[in-house]
């Protein structure tokens, strides 16, 4: 069922650019929810009413439009507390939700995984838990819709005593889940792989991006937090390195404090990355506070995460005319711009890549016997082959190789006795 909504925003005296995006991006997540925006209403005014949010003149503005346009629905694009949705609800009468709770409803349509689904329901019940007294009018309504959707129909009849022993099992299964990804990242080290995490804001093509250096076939749509539960996948780089890319959840400005301790399960997954690749939709009219809001959240998570960015700035097949990349190289040296959707750039990306994850690596020649077919494979799983000379009973080697595994093979950097070249 499709909800028809209206949209409602603050406008602060100020800043009038940032408040029309943020409503642009208010509308996306709502059709994103299965809502149809029927009309977008704006109040001017220095500071949030406490009562109503808006004026009590808007309201009734507000509550004429709901009427005469058929409105059930009513998104105010900042967090209401528990008091001005019981007031709002009772004067517009038709239901009403803010924008934590819609990007909840987003979060709770996308979950695939039963992690996900942990997740989500976690952030929902947080958010729910303080917001008890004063939403008697929710929480006895029986039907569904867009900020019912999730731990089900059994949390609008609960308790605080009965949501708080949920949270706790909740807690409980992430902790297990969080203790089984460590295993899972501790694995990989073993096995000295290179992960490569793609990060970027909701849509700016991550997952087309897995697809295209991965050959997989993961879901991909044109819509905010089109995929949610992270995939890991193997591809190669220039030179034949073999590394796994990470796909993680997409960011988004004011990312609800409920959804961020929730995913931090997930959002662990960045902290062992070996590279971050900050993937930009350059197409979007927001682009550069898009790249901003992404840093923003991810120096939250590592204070030093940009020794490991790498910024790539996607979709430039979109791009209506031809960018200023000299503008963009000086603001952000060392980016590159590419089509996740084309393959346009991504011999360039891939050699970036190579060169951020060979800093340190040592430049060595290697004189391989022949039976050593394990070194061999070695060197092609963990390093880099520029170069290969086939010898009688021996392959000269130029390869790159880090510190750890060049130690390993330096009894390779002589020629084995008995031959010559």
């Amino acid at each position: 069922m499709i909800e028809s909504a209206i949209l409602v925003g603050w406008e602060p005296l100020k800043s009038a650019e940032d408040y029309e995006q943020a409503m642009e991006e208010l509308a996306l997540l709502a059709r994103t929810a299965g809502a149809e925006p029927l009309i977008t209403v704006t109040q001017k005014r220095a500071s949030p009413d406490p009562r109503y949010y808006i004026g009590r003149g808007k309201t009734q503005e507000v509550a004429a439009l709901a009427e005469e346009l058929g409105a059930t629905l009513v998104v105010f694009n900042d967090q209401l507390s528990p008091t001005q949705i019981r007031n709002l609800e009772k004067a517009l009468g038709v239901k009403v939700i803010d924008r934590t709770a819609l990007i909840l409803d987003v979060f709770a349509r996308r979950a695939r995984t039963r992690a996900g689904k942990l997740q989500v329901e976690l952030a929902q019940l947080q958010y729910l838990l303080p917001r008890l007294t004063g939403m008697g009018t929710q929480l006895s309504r029986l039907g569904g819709g867009i900020g019912t959707r999730g731990p089900g129909e059994t949390r609008l009849e609960v308790d605080r005593r009965r949501i708080r022993m949920r949270i706790t099992e909740l807690r409980r299964d992430i902790k297990s889940l969080r203790k089984q990804r460590r295993l899972h990242r501790r694995l990989r080290k073993k096995r000295e792989m290179k992960v490569i995490s793609l990060v970027g804001y909701t849509n700016a093509g991550k997952s087309t991006l897995l697809n295209t250096l991965t050959g997989a076939d993961l879901y991909t749509e044109d819509k905010l937090f089109a995929t949610l539960d992270p995939s890991v996948r193997r591809g190669n780089l220039n030179g034949g390195m073999k590394v796994l890319f990470s796909d993680t959840v997409g960011f988004i400005r004011r990312l609800p404090a409920e959804l961020w301790t929730a995913f931090q399960a997930t959002l662990e997954e960045l902290l062992d990355s070996d590279l971050l690749l900050h993937l930009v939709d350059l197409s979007h009219s927001n682009y550069l506070n898009q790249l901003y809001a992404v840093r923003e959240h991810l120096s939250r998570l590592d204070p030093e995460y940009h020794q490991r960015e790498v910024l790539v700035f996607n979709k430039i097949d979109r791009l209506a005319e031809e960018v200023n990349r000299e503008m963009l190289q000086r603001k952000f040296p060392g980016s590159c711009y590419i089509s996740a959707l084309t393959g346009e750039g991504l011999g360039e990306l891939k050699q970036i890549l190579l060169e951020a994850l060979t800093r340190s690596y040592l430049k060595l020649r290697l004189y391989l016997p022949y039976n050593d077919r394990p070194a061999y494979y070695q060197i092609l799983r963990q390093g880099t082959i520029l170069k290969e000379i086939y010898h009688p009973g021996y392959i000269e080697i130029l390869a790159e190789l880090n510190p750890i595994l060049g130690e390993q093979l330096s009894r390779y950097t002589v020629i084995p006795d008995g031959y010559s070249r």
